[in-house]
């Protein structure tokens, strides 16, 4: 009798005490959703041992903006084997062309550079982005890109095809609200279910890890 006390009470410490005492640090439908479907990352051939992290944002969105200073820092100092890229949302028309921003920049080789000068034009110094001159503007002042390479790059079909792919890749990651991380193509974290932007890279950290383990 002394003994089922003794593991009726261990059983009641370890509940109260949540998962991380139990063995779990964070638990699936909790601090994390399993994407029903799993999307390909092109790694599974490429680079099978790395473990793909997205960050689906947009330069609209006033909380991508607020957690990207914190995710910058996480980048420099990302877990082993993480592999880290961003996927622009496309949640409305207005989305749509800063996603055509992005991919504009990485084609031509400046997205670094216009990483920060794209969030400030939307939220820093507010300017009309929906202006192709506007745009034409922000990327010649900001990356030395000329007007003429920024227009044919901004209308290409490869970059109109990229923001397709990005709004089908959004609806198969199941988003509805960004910023999201997606971890290999199977989990999707927010900050809602993590409970804040830190702790949705503490959830990013463990699933890398767990990936990492399972190759």
């Amino acid at each position: 009798m002394h003994s089922l006390l003794k593991k009726l009470l261990l059983t009641a410490v370890l509940l109260l005490a949540g998962p991380a005492m139990a063995g779990e640090a964070f638990i699936a439908g909790t601090h994390y959703a399993v994407i029903d479907v799993p999307v390909a990352t092109g790694l599974e051939e490429t680079a099978p041992a790395q473990v793909e992290v997205v960050e689906v944002f947009s330069y609209m969105c006033i909380h991508c903006y607020s957690f990207d200073p914190l995710l910058q820092r996480w980048e420099e100092d990302k877990p082993e084997g993480a592999a880290f890229s961003r996927l622009p949302a496309v949640f409305s028309d207005d989305w749509a062309l800063m996603a055509r921003a992005f991919y504009t920049a990485e084609i031509l080789g400046v997205a670094e550079q216009m990483h920060g000068p794209l969030f400030q034009a939307i939220h820093v110094e507010p300017q009309n982005i929906r202006s192709e001159q506007v745009m034409a503007g922000l990327f010649n002042e900001s990356a030395g890109v000329a007007e003429e390479a920024f227009s044919k790059a901004y209308n290409s079909f490869f970059v109109r095809s990229r923001v397709m792919q990005a709004r089908s890749k959004s609806r198969a990651y199941g988003l509805n609200s960004v910023p999201t991380m997606i971890v290999n193509g199977k989990y999707r974290v927010d900050g809602r279910m993590a409970g804040s932007n830190q702790a949705m890279l503490d959830v990013v950290n463990f699933l890398v890890e767990r990936e990492r383990e399972a190759n």
